[in-house]
């Protein structure tokens, strides 16, 4: 049993705190638990914090402008850093991960971190599910690379079909036909079911949820509608432009009637609902509305090595400081041991019960911890 004592992080762009503490590892096959019981499943890594496209309500163009500065490269972990620290996270439970940017396809040689992490293994000698978040762009061109990788799946950010919303919503003059032709390269490469992640917000987007639904329909991808949350400080977000997803489901299945399929609470982000006749299923994610917390199992590792706890989180721990500072495998999963034990978020749940500010503490961008 390995215990250590945290360092004292130094805060930094995106803030964060000490890490302070003491905790005993996990047994061999038994998951990090937090203070609320909930297991260590799933890691999300961040792989860049820069992107092609200036989505509003994600790197919205007057802040994230020509004179942004992002992460220089030497701040960034490098790959085999990155590898090393999955094979902690995958020693201490985690079963899925997940790369995410900005967008993670910018960052050169991504092909090469696929593979590493391909060949990690669980301590029952299992392969992790492995998956990425893009917007697309770059699909086309690298999905047959990444199946050969060892890429599991892969989750596209499309929020229109119309070509000028798109254009609105991504504040960018890349073509929403060749997000298209980038899913169908992925589908063709065998990264299916290829999930589409659709972020509504009422008055801009609304008028979409119809047409992606019937453009997927009987497709074998899977659409998602997001309720438009409140991450980071910068978007601007006003409950008023929230659609929440009751009103999502009951436009669609107006038109194509659906069912509920049954999900485990644990790890559950989506709700999931098949189409009565079969033509496949749709999800929706409600954070705002429908709080998932009592679930939530996932930690979130940042571009240069910062751990966040929540998607909605003001302060990280600088792993990376132990990763270059000399500390081994052990006392790193005893550090990440207990930081996890001691988590207790529920930012979605306290929104719900309106027991706080939402905006009253600022919080970590999205581009730069992904969503």
């Amino acid at each position: 049993m390995s215990k250590v004592i945290f360092l004292t992080d130094q805060r930094a762009p995106g803030t964060a705190d000490g890490i302070a503490g003491a905790a005993s590892l996990p047994a061999p096959g038994q998951a990090a638990t937090d203070a609320r019981g909930r297991p260590l499943r799933d890691l999300r890594i961040s792989v860049t914090d820069r992107c092609n496209f200036r989505c509003t309500y994600c790197m919205p163009r007057d802040t994230f402008d020509s004179n942004h500065v992002f992460l220089p490269h030497a701040q960034l972990l490098s790959f085999e850093e990155i590898a090393r620290t999955a094979a902690v996270f995958a020693r201490l439970g985690v079963r899925k991960i997940r790369l995410t940017g900005g967008e993670p396809l910018l960052r050169k040689n991504i092909e090469a971190l696929v593979g590493m992490l391909a060949a990690l293994r669980t301590p029952d000698g299992q392969p992790l599910e492995l998956t990425l978040t893009t917007n697309g762009s770059l699909l086309a061109r690298k999905a047959a690379a990444l199946k050969a990788a060892g890429l599991t799946r892969v989750t596209v950010s499309m929020d229109a079909l119309d070509p000028a919303l798109f254009a609105r919503m991504s504040d960018t003059d890349f073509p929403v036909a060749e997000v298209l032709r980038g899913i169908d390269a992925a589908a063709q490469a065998g990264l299916a079911p290829v999930k589409v992640n659709m972020v509504v917000r009422r008055g801009m987007n609304d008028d979409q949820i119809l047409p992606m639904a019937r453009h997927f329909r009987g497709t074998g991808h899977i659409l998602r509608f997001i309720e438009y949350m409140d991450v980071g400080s910068t978007n601007g977000w006003n409950m008023a432009e929230v659609l929440p997803s009751a009103e999502v489901l009951a436009r669609i299945g107006a038109e194509h009637p659906l069912t509920p399929l049954e999900t485990e609470t644990m790890g559950r982000v989506a709700e999931r609902w098949a189409y009565a006749d079969g033509a496949g299923e749709i999800g929706v994610i409600s954070s705002v509305t429908h709080a998932f917390c009592e679930g939530c199992t996932r930690a979130r590792l940042s571009p240069e090595g910062r751990l966040f706890l929540c998607l909605f989180a003001s302060r990280g721990y600088d792993l990376r400081a132990l990763i270059r500072g000399g500390a081994d495998d052990e006392g790193l999963a005893a550090a990440i041991a207990g930081i996890w034990s001691g988590r207790a978020d529920n930012y979605s749940e306290r929104r719900v019960l309106a027991t706080r500010d939402a905006q009253a503490e600022p919080k970590i961008e999205m581009s730069y911890i992904g969503g």
